[in-house]
């Protein structure tokens, strides 16, 4: 996987990791980790999750029956 940043972005997250004693990898993926969590509790954002299911199997269905 690439990852782009902007040079603010790499720099802050060096300076994170640095601090934090970890890889920036690991910086990383606890910050992906924690965004994914608030997904899971965002009411709104599950909502259009559910909708985006419902299409995308209606999508399935139909293609399934040809």
């Amino acid at each position: 996987m690439t990852l782009r940043l902007t040079d603010e972005q790499a720099a802050e997250l060096e300076a994170i990791a640095r601090v934090e004693n970890v890889p920036i990898a690991k910086e990383v993926r606890i910050a992906l980790a924690e965004h994914i969590a608030r997904r899971r509790r965002d009411r709104a954002f599950q909502a259009r999750l559910k909708a985006s299911i419902k299409r995308n199997q209606e999508i399935l269905d139909r293609l399934a029956s040809t």
